[in-house]
């Protein structure tokens, strides 16, 4: 009995450390055992963890960069500036109104979560030098006009209104806002309004709230179906409106799309780039845990491959992410447009904090410097290059669609996700308006300001910061690649 025993137990220890010899020799020799089909068994998992990469490269429709000269340029030259850039006193607060009641159909209600909730800044935190309002006096001898001077300007004001009919001072009004309005691509907030509050967007960050369902979908829903030059009978993909009408995994949508003019192609492209870019703000900054008072939050692969998948999206994913390369070029060029306006001595991000302001600006002509040193810029002048009348009314068009969907940002439900869903949308339409602005650019005063091309402080806040969103969208991109394949 014994001595079977001991025979057992030997031809199993002998057994095992035959095993462990060839497990030794085929790792030595980096041999990986093949299956009956010659495919590593992990092979299909390591597809499906990079498959919402494989097809993001190469050259961009419409213009003549590549996603890997991007890809190198923002993750290792910009993006570390940009962020600095987007921490600095000057560009954290934002002024806003998330109390303006959505234009176009009855308020759902603000969302219940607690995620959604923005907290106002107290008006202690706020630099003087912005709590003041003057945000088109730069230098800090604009910002220090005495009360006596103002008061008399007034005053001054006043007299000569005083001649005038109630009526009339109202169509005068109105008239100036009509014009003013004409170099706008947003509903701008009124920043006179007793419910525009400033925000902390470092104390606010965008992220992945639990907002969605119904509410949701209807915003974009309306922006796409309602604002993208798009007639009813051609479906998006995805849509589920159209899966009962015999989806064709969208090459018709994509087939009509090709067919439309440079312009409305762009703008097709924009707002899922926008769209694109914000899915992966909330993919990056999911909610992962929630203890005892504290959240964790952080990347969640499994909802970025929902989003992105080349499988869970029928090849939807791939054209999504490269709509927000292209929307990322779209923005830089119009940093680098822009630069000159910026770039005139009197011309200071005033705060009240000298040594603070001087370093803002410094910092943000680096940003300008490297903008410049990127070689593949888009090349603006393509659009709206026909025939003068024609090209006029689809520039028009082109403005009123972008600031139709500027207004469906107040039917957004969570004031988090309302939140930075009107600051980025005012950035891309600031950028939009700088882009469309060259020859007034171009004609700018070296030491005065300008009576053509103004940017006010909300909209520069916006344009900085939307575009250090598109920044921080392709920097998280590089890291969810890393984190797909660690995972595999």
């Amino acid at each position: 009995m014994w001595k079977v025993t001991l025979q057992a137990f030997g031809v199993l220890l002998l057994a095992w450390f035959f095993g462990n010899f060839v497990l030794g020799w085929f790792q030595q020799h980096n041999v990986k055992p093949t299956t009956q089909h010659g495919e590593h068994p992990s092979s299909a998992s390591d597809s499906q963890d990079q498959s919402c990469f494989c097809h993001l490269t190469g050259v961009l429709d419409d213009c003549f960069c590549d996603v890997e000269s991007i890809d190198v340029f923002n993750n290792f030259k910009l993006y570390p500036r940009i962020k600095r850039l987007t921490e600095k006193d000057y560009f954290r607060y934002y002024r806003v109104n998330l109390k303006r009641p959505c234009p176009f159909w009855p308020n759902d209600g603000h969302c219940a979560i607690k995620d959604c909730h923005v907290e106002p800044c107290p008006e202690s935190k706020i630099p003087v030098g912005i709590k003041s309002g003057n945000y088109n006096k730069y230098s800090h001898a604009a910002n220090t006009l005495s009360d006596v001077t103002e008061c008399e300007q007034a005053k001054e004001l006043g007299a000569i209104n005083s001649t005038l009919s109630n009526q009339t001072k109202r169509a005068f009004a109105d008239w100036t806002r009509h014009d003013d309005a004409q170099d706008y691509f947003c509903e701008l907030d009124d920043e006179t309004s007793p419910d525009s509050e400033y925000v902390d967007l470092l104390l606010n960050p965008e992220r992945f709230t639990g907002y969605k369902g119904p509410s949701a979908w209807r915003v974009w829903n309306s922006i796409y179906e309602e604002n993208c030059f798009k007639p009813r009978s051609v479906y998006r993909p995805l849509n589920p409106l159209a899966l009962s009408r015999g989806d064709d995994d969208g090459e018709g949508f994509y087939k009509w799309l090709e067919g439309l003019c440079l312009e409305k192609r762009v703008f097709y492209r924009l707002i899922s780039g926008l769209h694109s870019s914000i899915n992966i703000h909330l993919c990056a900054e999911y909610l992962l845990d929630e203890g005892w008072g504290r959240s964790v939050w952080g990347p969640n692969a499994q909802e970025f491959r929902q989003r992105f998948d080349t499988a869970e999206t029928k090849g939807e994913g791939t054209r999504r992410l490269k709509n927000l390369y292209f929307l990322y070029l779209i923005e830089l060029r119009a940093l680098y447009k822009v630069a000159p306006y910026f770039e005139r001595a009197f011309i200071n991000l005033y705060t009240g904090n000298m040594q603070e302001d001087g370093a803002t600006k410094e910092l943000l002509l680096q940003v300008f410097n490297e903008v410049r040193s990127f070689p593949m810029h888009f090349d603006e002048k393509s659009m709206f290059a026909g025939h003068k009348i024609e090209a006029k009314i689809l520039k028009e068009e082109f403005r009123l669609h972008f600031k139709n969907i500027s207004r469906i940002m107040d039917c957004v439900g969570c004031s988090k996700c309302r939140l930075w869903g009107k600051l980025q949308t005012q950035g891309l339409g600031t950028a939009l308006k700088i882009l469309f602005s060259e020859k007034e650019i171009q004609d700018l005063p070296e030491h005065s300001p300008s009576q053509g091309f103004q940017l006010t402080r909300q909209e520069i806040v916006a344009l900085l910061n939307g575009f250090g969103r598109l920044s921080t969208s392709i920097q998280q991109l590089h890291s969810f690649r890393l984190l797909l394949k660690d995972n595999r």
